[in-house]
């Protein structure tokens, strides 16, 4: 519900407007707005809307790619590598003689700079371009009158002076002046916070006493405003962010966003990576200064080192990663609209649905139309037709199924020139019946009602049977009652037929007219269970979710579907069920029941809360208007194309079929995205970790940096470049069989299983390349070298250590993808294994290539190093491989 506590100017000025419309003459609003009631010419609407924008509230601005590109340059890794190119033209080639102008170190840091923008860019680029394809292949359109003619257009183009077609479903596009309506009642309910529906009237105006409620104006409906039943043609006077609430709008969705879990776990990861860094960065700097005397140096150093701790392309490999989901869901007919939802989606453990068309064929039928003695009777069906045919709300199977029936079965034609309408009472979830008035050929008023058993027979004082009307006595309700018991336990849904002669009078119908009924028959209703709806559950059950039914049904028919596709029918609960129970006791209700009846769309969204509070990621399956209020409580809500407005919007996932199965593969890719996703988080802060303990380790007992800052940038750089591999990386079944849910609570354990494993080796390779190579190669040790030999053996040091850390960083990727033993009994994708293995040899083969060494400012390495480096790479995976058992001992899940 909005509130408006302190309206400002400009919301004043948009009443003031509303205030004048409202109170106008119709025609008088079409002169002000330069339109007609046969709508604009297209070429006029084209320029309203180029004039004032599309009809978007609260829309986030997309990106140009100018911005992209701006992004893509402008991130800390490019930035601290701009700074040292800049230090370095300063200090190696303006301010130095002619002879030692060497311009190679800034030339490569401004090529890495290039290397990482561009392929942000490119990324990023590709990424949009995607998520802007799959969002085209679902949106929601408003019937509008352009020139004469009705087209169904995109939401977002319509235009103030557009003359807009309502019906029972849609969702009011923009504010807009009725100028036509029938029996059109709507539900205001975001707007006003009331949940009954109220009716329009388009030749009412407000009355003097109710000019300050403009939100009960007759007349006039706004953009949000949901129709329930009947029919209107309205005229637009307010779009987008110049609708009465679209600044109010614009701020809430700001201020309500419904995170995902994904995207609380990103921030969680982000608040530890930022600590880590400020702790450890300055550290490494005060520590190098103090021991090695240089402050420029040592902060250049722990600058690269706060940048290095940093995973560069979280953003990139996360995005790419959910887009890579996006794409393969849409080749299996899922839409995402949501990107952050594909995770929610796979972590899913309950799945919360209607049964009609996600466990049933969506082929009702009607079956049989008893009078009370159980025999056929035309007239049954007749009463039944003017109830469907004339009621203007959302004709749902039901509706269509009586239709269908009455037109094999009746001359209807004839039923039509017999009957009009006269009004009608539409459906709610509280009544649960409606009701038209229709006249016959003698001008006789007839009430004719239909509606859920219960309901029925509240609202029913008699009964006909062989043409003659008797009291409704307690005897034959219970008798009712039966039969409806018995016809429900073969899996059809029973409502009741009732009417009323001579009701109120015209203008004045109301649900309190729906009193002293005469209840006529049964109307007996078959959906069949889907075919492969019993196989789809049982994989659901195999994959950790559980399907919870939740329905506005009765028990009997909910539990034979139930027991028809597999889903545990022992416990059933009705809203009633939950009536002056405690929280506690609620919370326990939800967890040991399957089956929820006689639900209204409140009752939906208490029960999904209530399963979230016990620590559950809940999945809302729905298409109709009263699925809105669940879907909206769902962790993550899916639609289908053929949804109702307002429940596409309320989606996050969108199926182009009504189909369990599909509903099943998207649950596994959002798994595998998941999956991907942990595995570059994971792999990538245990790797940093072990690079701090080693520069920790370094800084302390050294005389001197273990690699340059450049050296360090670029050790990153190939790395990251390596990691964009990841998102095409594959997942094994055993993962995919159980639900994630993002939690950094075991991230430190994690890294402080495997961060130091990396550090080991390190140290190792500090004192082979100390005490045995670089003096080797010095022809000195350190202890008695000069300064020219000390030169040397740095570059030597740099090198050797640059090799070994790359490596083993390479190789933690293909050792921590998986709980089995690497290159044995796991092994990765071809794009994973090329892009690991070919970092590793670029990153080998830099030192021995004398340009790129004297550029890198390498010193030379003899060719057994790298097989000494082999050796420990050996040693390091079978180590991980050790500690990964033992950890697995302690923990469920790897990853």
């Amino acid at each position: 519900m909005l509130k408006i506590t302190n309206p400002s100017k400009k919301m004043m000025n948009n009443i003031k407007l509303v205030r004048q419309i409202a109170q106008e003459d119709k025609f008088a609003t079409l002169q002000r707005l330069h339109t007609s009631i046969n709508g604009l010419y297209s070429a006029d609407a084209e320029q309203r809307l180029e004039k004032f924008g599309p009809n978007e509230v609260a829309k986030k601005p997309s990106n140009t790619r100018i911005q992209f590109l701006v992004k893509s340059f402008l991130t800390p890794f490019t930035i601290v590598l701009l700074i040292l190119a800049a230090i370095s033209f300063f200090s190696d080639f303006l301010f130095v003689p002619q002879a030692q102008k060497d311009p190679s170190t800034s030339i490569i840091m401004i090529i890495m700079v290039l290397i990482s923008g561009i392929t942000s860019y490119i990324q990023n680029i590709k990424t949009n371009d995607a998520v802007e394809d799959l969002l085209e292949m679902v949106s929601v359109t408003t019937n509008i009158r352009r020139s004469g003619k009705n087209l169904e257009l995109p939401t977002k183009e319509v235009v103030i002076g557009d003359i807009i077609n309502l019906s029972a479903g849609d969702m009011v596009p923009a504010d807009m002046r009725l100028l036509k309506t029938k029996d059109l009642f709507c539900s205001s309910s975001s707007l006003n916070g009331e949940s009954e529906p109220t009716e329009k009237i388009a030749n009412a105006k407000p009355k003097a006493d109710d000019l300050k409620n403009y939100l009960a104006y007759p007349n006039i409906v706004y953009e949000g405003t949901t129709i329930v039943s009947g029919s209107g043609v309205g005229v637009v006077f307010a779009t987008g962010e110049k609708t009465v609430f679209g600044k109010i709008a614009q701020n809430i969705s700001r201020n309500q966003i419904k995170e995902t879990s994904f995207d609380l776990g990103i921030k969680e990861i982000s608040k530890l990576l930022l600590t880590m860094t400020a702790i450890i960065a300055p550290t490494i700097f005060v520590i190098n200064w103090l021991t090695k005397g240089n402050w420029l140096d040592a902060l250049l150093f722990g600058i690269a080192t706060a940048v290095g701790l940093t995973p560069e392309m979280l953003p990139v490999i996360v995005t790419s990663n959910l887009v890579k989901g996006s794409i393969e869901m849409s080749k299996q007919g899922t839409i995402v609209k949501t990107m952050s939802s594909i995770q929610n989606f796979g972590s899913a453990d309950i799945l919360c649905t209607d049964k009609t068309g996600t466990l049933t064929q969506n082929k009702v039928m009607l079956e049989r139309h008893y009078d009370l003695n159980l025999q056929e009777q035309p007239d049954i069906l007749k009463y039944s037709y003017l109830n469907a045919y004339f009621q203007t709300g959302m004709k749902n199977l039901i509706d269509r199924s009586i239709i269908n029936a009455a037109n094999n079965e009746l001359d209807v034609n004839e039923i039509n020139h017999d009957y009009s309408k006269v009004d009608e009472i539409p459906f709610d979830f509280k009544r649960r019946r409606v009701s038209v008035v229709v006249a016959n050929a003698e001008n006789e008023h007839v009430l004719v009602t239909k509606g859920a058993a219960e309901e029925m027979l509240a609202c029913s004082t008699r009964i006909e049977v062989n043409g003659k009307i008797e009291p409704l006595t307690d005897e034959r309700r219970t008798k009712i009652m039966e039969e409806i018991d018995r016809m429900s336990a073969d899996g059809m849904r029973i409502i009741l037929l009732g009417y009323k002669k001579d009701p109120a009078a015209v203008g004045a119908f109301s649900p309190a007219d729906e009193k002293d009924l005469i209840l006529t028959g049964f109307l007996a209703f078959l959906d069949p269970p889907k075919e492969g709806a019993q196989d789809t559950i049982k994989v659901l059950n195999e994959d950790g979710i559980k399907v919870k039914i939740l329905t506005g049904d009765t028990a009997i028919v909910a539990r034979k579907i139930a027991v028809d596709v597999g889903i545990n029918a022992d416990i059933v609960y009705s809203a009633q069920d939950f009536v002056d129970k405690t929280q506690a006791e609620k919370e326990e209700m939800v967890e040991e029941c399957n089956i929820f009846v006689k639900l209204s769309p409140e009752d939906k969204a208490e029960i999904i809360d209530l399963l979230k509070k016990n620590d559950h990621t809940v999945a809302y399956m729905g298409d109709g208007i009263n699925d809105a209020s669940a879907m909206k409580a769902a962790d993550v809500a899916v639609s289908v194309d053929t949804a109702v407005d307002i429940a596409k919007k309320s989606a996050d996932i969108i199926l182009l079929e009504k189909d369990l199965a599909i509903l099943e593969n998207g649950v596994t890719i959002g798994r595998r995205v998941f999956g991907n996703t942990m595995k570059y988080i994971e792999t990538t802060l245990s790797s940093n970790f072990g690079n701090i303990l080693s520069l920790l380790i370094a800084s302390i007992f050294l005389p001197f940096l273990p690699m340059s800052p450049v050296q360090l940038l670029i050790l990153e750089l190939i790395y990251s470049l390596s990691c964009l591999s990841i998102p095409f990386d594959k997942m094994n079944q055993h993962y995919l069989q159980v639900p994630r849910k993002w939690s950094t609570k075991k991230l430190p354990k994690f890294m402080l299983y495997f961060g130091p494993i990396s550090s080991i080796f390190d140290v190792i390779t500090f004192a082979l390349l100390f005490f045995w190579i670089g003096p080797q190669v010095v022809g000195s040790s350190w202890t008695n070298a000069d300064v020219g030999q000390r030169t040397l053996f740095i570059t030597v040091f740099a090198a050797g250590w640059f090799v070994e850390s790359l490596w083993t960083q390479e190789m933690v990727i293909q050792v921590l993808r998986d709980p089995k033993i690497p290159f044995i009994q796991q092994h990765s994708s071809a794009a994973v294994a090329w892009a690991t293995l070919g970092a590793g040899i670029i990153g080998g083969a830099i030192p021995f290539i004398k340009p790129l060494a004297k550029i890198m400012k390498f010193g030379p390495l003899p060719i057994y190093y790298l097989g000494l480096v082999g050796v420990l790479l050996i040693l390091y995976i079978a180590l991980t491989t050790l500690v990964k058992h033992c950890y697995l001992k302690q923990e469920k899940f790897l990853l």
